[in-house]
């Protein structure tokens, strides 16, 4: 009985020693850093993330309390510089924030290209770099062990869009695709032009334009040639726009047009005017699709974080403006849950520990489904796609989230 005592009591100290040195070890605040781009090319995704993760940061620290580990909840923090959207500025950055600022994890700036320059530095400090705007497939296949994807990957961008759009019509088969030569746009032309064959498409036009171009006429002159009913294609927001204009002033007219990233945002329609009518784009979150937490539990799955609402209320409050968020400043927010749900599981701040963690998460979110694969490829988000129709954009597919029909063939450029 005496033994069974001492043991216990040793035990009991052991436990409490560990707690004890825990509990000695654990920062005042849980430090995220990121070295976003906030001019440059990429400035307006960057901005909207800024505003995205300090809006989730906020509902973490006062309504969530906090993030619990150690048996105490530790509020989050946010450490970033601007990297003016160049690659060797998101490498020195990176190292600034961790070997000077010591960050205890890293948030990546946003698009592949600058998200891909940042992750060998991770790889070689050890610490979980979170991707919350880079898509590029070609992420995942170099071996990186800590780096975790929120964004849905490239590949998967378009395919959503031909499954809309062979239900509409199947008799509209000529498919043109002219995309921009980058990182991202090439990894969401390939996995389309693969989904495209997949579903009997014929691909009558297929080539990519330079990722800075100030003119598209001689590629859309050739693409008009080619007779398509459906045009995919684009990269970001300058070349977006760019592609639009001059497919109007080519007076080149097609059943559908489906253009990456610029046609969700709002500057997209503002320089175009009625032009973007019937311009889709496919994207990763819109103001208005409906998940929710009572739909979540409905479903038996795990919610976490602010309403939709709450979401825009905090993203309006932390940039300063009455401006809506729009999927940049959702995607960075589901990044940062995924982190405060990593380390809440792993009962650590350990760049390891999380990352091992992370790989059993799954969650939604106001933003949608949460899951990765053994690389980080985000695998539990699915796209939606958005149509500009008589000046407000609206989502179109899938059905489940509609919020209006699509609008088939696309009326005549104004």
């Amino acid at each position: 009985m005496k033994k069974t005592m001492f043991l216990a009591l040793i035990l009991s100290a052991v436990f409490f020693c560990a707690a004890t040195v825990l509990a000695a070890e654990l920062p005042n605040k849980i430090v995220i850093g990121n070295p976003e781009a906030l001019s440059g090319s990429q400035a307006k995704a960057g901005e909207q993330a800024v505003g995205g993760i300090k809006a989730t940061i906020k509902w973490v620290n006062t309504v969530h309390g906090g993030v619990k580990v150690g048996g105490k909840k530790i509020p989050l923090d946010y450490k970033f510089y601007d990297c003016e959207s160049k690659r060797e500025a998101v490498t020195s950055l990176l190292e600034r924030l961790i070997t000077v600022d010591k960050v205890n994890f890293i948030m990546a700036p946003y698009s592949s290209s600058l998200t891909l320059a940042g992750a060998p530095v991770a790889e070689k400090y050890g610490i979980l770099y979170m991707d919350h705007g880079g898509a590029s497939d070609k992420i995942f296949t170099q071996g990186f062990r800590y780096i975790v994807q929120t964004i849905g990957p490239g590949t998967r961008y378009h395919t959503g869009t031909l499954d809309m759009l062979k239900k509409k019509d199947p008799a509209a088969k000529r498919l043109a695709l002219a995309y921009k030569d980058d990182e991202f746009a090439r990894s969401v032309m390939e996995g389309t032009e693969a989904h495209a064959k997949k579903l009997g498409y014929e691909i009558v036009f297929k080539r990519t334009y330079p990722p800075t171009v100030n003119d598209l006429t001689p590629l859309l002159s050739d693409m008009k040639a080619s007779r398509p009913d459906i045009v995919l294609g684009g990269g970001h927001l300058a070349d977006g726009q760019l592609l639009t204009q001059q497919m109007a002033d080519l007076g080149i007219q097609t059943k559908a047009l489906s253009i990456l990233a610029a046609v969700t945002l709002p500057a997209f329609q503002n320089a175009l005017k009625g032009k973007a009518d019937g311009v889709m784009g496919p994207s990763h979150w819109e103001y208005g699709v409906t998940f929710s937490k009572e739909k979540a539990l409905k479903a038996k799955q795990t919610w976490v974080g602010p309403s939709q609402d709450e979401f825009v209320k905090l993203f309006k409050e932390a940039i300063g403006m009455d401006l809506r968020p729009e999927y940049h400043a959702a995607e960075a927010a589901a990044a940062v849950l995924s982190l405060v749900l990593a380390v809440e599981k792993a009962n650590s701040l350990d760049s390891d520990k999380v990352r091992a963690a992370m790989g059993d998460l799954k969650f939604t979110s106001f933003y949608g489904g949460w899951a990765i694969d053994k690389t980080g490829m985000q695998v539990g988000h699915d796209m939606i796609d958005a149509q500009w129709q008589n000046g407000k954009l609206v989502i179109v597919w899938p059905e489940a989230a509609a919020t209006s029909a699509l609008q088939y063939p696309k009326p005549a450029f104004k």
